[in-house]
């Protein structure tokens, strides 16, 4: 441990500086969405469900446009690595017309979905409380879009403190709202899941204006401006922000679609599991973006580094970043256990669903290995912009391996939600393990 110590200690604290920002900011979206879950959970099991829907659902077109959005991190991360701050703001000014464009077509796409709902199996008394929640969850898109260029700028430019704030204020007006709109006070009336859905839109609106504003008038900032007003849009970023977004977003949105479809498949088995399903899958959550935090800083120092042609730096970076998320599983997964038969009871008062909530903490430990394996190399491949590759793993990981095994053990084999479930750990670690063999190889040429 303490060769380790020594010889990784500057990359560490740097990997440390640039990802606490990010795990806080993340944090607190993960912490205001467990507040939601509860919050909504005591209102009633029923829009706790309709939520697990919806949320399920929306998970595929929010990851894949935040996964859009990352291609310009390394981007910028390599233009800011070779000091050319022209460059950087011309693409922050053609990423936020791509974002804009991705987030009229996911809108037109989840429009498309909300008009066929009723033909998705879904119990027939969840969908008067999934409709309205489902409109305001679409409306926020674009917002979401334009905010993540601006922050996937910030963080190219190791500037990850001002996303953090941002976001920060924007979780605290959303537990504002709740507090208002779900269960009504000050006359206000109780308007439970939608309440939740009316303040998310809220936020979300936020964070876009609060980071626009900041961004024309920080100090700091105005080194990039004359790039981003010279700057006309044109095709030749466009095409480089679209091929790498879209294959960043397309690994994102496949891993968020393991959960989704699955989610989906889950509330075949009625109101409980999906309750239950709920729960557990917004505890995850808590892992992966402490994770992704670290997985982020990796994939900025990465592509520093990348762009100035030290490959030698890209590996340390990668090295350092494994084992400090090594750390973090271990750690996450012995609070996963010692929580687990307490956790669901914060959510709801139903017994039927804190126990299998209990039950499924299990096996949520089991892919906090995998999922912290694929979330460092994913972000070292993107670093490099070796994202083709990654967005093909995925697929493989995914589509081909985990949800077959997650259909096969939840209905084939008769083993209910939790057999669905195992279909998680199994594919996020082969994931994990392939994208590990990929970047090395990818190093190895890059040494010839």
């Amino acid at each position: 441990m303490r060769y380790w110590l020594q010889k990784y200690r500057e990359d560490y604290s740097a990997t440390i500086k640039i990802g606490i920002p990010i795990v806080l900011g993340q944090l607190g979206i993960v912490i205001v969405g467990l507040v939601d879950n509860i919050m909504v959970g005591h209102f009633s099991t029923s829009d706790l469900a309709a939520a697990s829907f919806v949320n399920s659902v929306f998970n595929i077109p929010i990851l894949f446009g935040m996964g859009f959005s990352y291609g310009l991190t390394p981007l910028v991360g390599q233009f800011f690595g070779r000091g050319d701050k022209f460059r950087v703001g011309g693409l922050l000014r053609n990423s936020l017309l791509a974002n804009f464009m991705i987030g009229l077509f996911l809108s037109v796409a989840m429009g498309i979905m909300y008009l066929n709902v009723d033909r998705m199996g879904q119990p027939e008394e969840l969908l008067p409380l999934i409709r309205p929640y489902f409109l305001l969850q679409l409306t926020s898109l674009v917002f979401v879009m334009m905010f993540n260029s601006f922050k996937q700028f910030a963080d190219g430019i190791t500037d990850t403190k001002t996303s953090m704030w941002i976001m920060l204020s924007a979780n605290l007006l959303n537990i504002i709202g709740n507090s208002l709109l779900i269960y009504g006070v000050w006359g206000l009336p109780a308007l439970g899941l939608t309440g939740a859905g009316i303040s998310t839109l809220a936020s979300r609106i936020f964070m876009f204006v609060a980071f626009a504003i900041i961004f024309f008038r920080k100090q700091s900032y105005r080194r990039y401006l004359v790039g981003y007003h010279r700057t006309t849009y044109n095709t030749g970023d466009l095409k480089v922000l679209n091929r790498m977004g879209m294959m960043v977003g397309l690994q994102m949105g496949m891993e968020t679609a393991l959960f989704s479809i699955s989610g989906i498949m889950i509330g075949w088995l009625g109101t409980v599991p999906l309750a239950a399903h709920q729960v557990v899958a917004s505890i995850s959550t808590l892992g992966f973006m402490v994770y992704y935090g670290v997985g982020a800083a990796v994939s900025i120092r990465v592509s520093n580094f990348f762009g100035r042609g030290d490959i030698t730096g890209v590996r340390r970076a990668t090295l350092a970043g494994t084992h400090l998320l090594a750390v973090l599983a271990i750690s996450v997964s012995v609070f996963f256990l010692l929580v687990r038969e307490h956790i669901g009871w914060l959510y709801t008062s139903s017994e039927d669903v804190a126990n299998l909530v209990a039950v499924l903490m299990i096996i949520l430990v089991f892919y906090q290995f995998g999922d912290s394996l694929q979330i460092i190399f994913a972000n070292a491949l993107r670093g490099v912009a070796d994202v083709t590759s990654m967005a093909v793993i995925s697929f493989i990981g995914y589509f081909v391996i985990a949800l077959p095994v997650s259909y096969i053990c939840g209905f084939v084999l008769d083993w209910g939600i939790e057999g669905i479930w195992i279909g998680y750990p199994v594919g996020l670690t082969l994931t994990g393990g392939m994208m590990c063999w990929r970047f090395y190889h990818f190093l190895r040429q890059k040494d010839i």
